[in-house]
């Protein structure tokens, strides 16, 4: 009950902040310097935030999309064989640091959302992809004895049996990649990318402790509201397949 309180709270104090700003300016007041202002005024904080998400919402949907082929793809009896270049492509994300991937992009891509984009894509497969594979290949055998008995096609098995069965693991991966993609695409700033970054970037430049903790406080609360969500989601799917979680 008290998490629930302090979620709703943290959820109206995010919509409160982000309507009216300098509403806010005392409470920041006191960590400014040299008369600074207190309240990041360049761009809208609403703003900003809509366009934030926005790019980890793309990023997310696309990382997912090519998680889930990709882990279908390689527990099917034709594509066992690909499991170790699946799991190679995917780990690549996480091989390479996201402001590696935003330099090599730069030049192709040019500045902008998109180098972002691509990075945020890496970078969010592997957790979509490890944890279908593991909702797929970690079934009973009874469930596989079941299908077969009912006369389903292996297709049909496939949607109608295990991908509800790997719903919860399944959203597990995309909570994951979710918050990580939401803190890491914050460095799309430096590449021109409209994001939460731009508050924080805008205080270390001019020493404002003010703007990093604005940037970094709603950056936060969303995260945990993302996090929460997918939680909820996750024991909704579980409970619509007879699991306890």
């Amino acid at each position: 009950m008290t998490g629930r309180v302090l979620l709703a709270a943290a959820v109206l104090f995010l919509l409160a902040f982000l309507a009216s700003p300098d509403s806010f300016a005392w409470l920041f007041q006191p960590v400014t310097r040299n008369n600074a202002p207190a309240i990041y005024t360049q761009t809208s904080l609403l703003s900003l935030t809509l366009s934030h998400l926005v790019l980890v919402g793309l990023a997310v949907a696309a990382s997912t999309a090519v998680a889930l082929v990709l882990a279908v793809l390689v527990t099917r009896p034709a594509g066992r064989e690909f499991l170790p270049l699946a799991r190679t492509v995917t780990s690549v994300g996480q091989t390479f640091p996201p402001v590696a991937v935003l330099a090599l992009a730069v030049p192709i891509m040019g500045f902008g959302a998109g180098p972002t984009l691509v990075a945020l894509f890496l970078y969010g497969l592997l957790p979509v992809f490890e944890n279908t594979l593991a909702g797929l290949t970690g079934q009973p055998p009874n469930v596989a004895e079941a299908a077969r008995g009912m006369g389903l096609t292996p297709w049909q098995r496939l949607w109608q049996v295990d991908l509800p069965l790997a719903l919860p693991v399944i959203l597990t991966g995309m909570r994951l990649t979710a918050v990580i993609s939401l803190g890491t695409a914050t460095i799309g700033s430096t590449v021109a990318a409209r994001t939460l970054g731009e508050v924080i970037i805008a205080g270390l430049l001019s020493s404002n402790t003010a703007f990093v903790l604005q940037g970094g406080m709603v950056v936060g609360i969303i995260a945990v509201l993302i996090h929460e969500g997918f939680q909820m989601l996750e024991r909704t799917a579980a409970r619509r397949v007879g699991l306890n979680r």
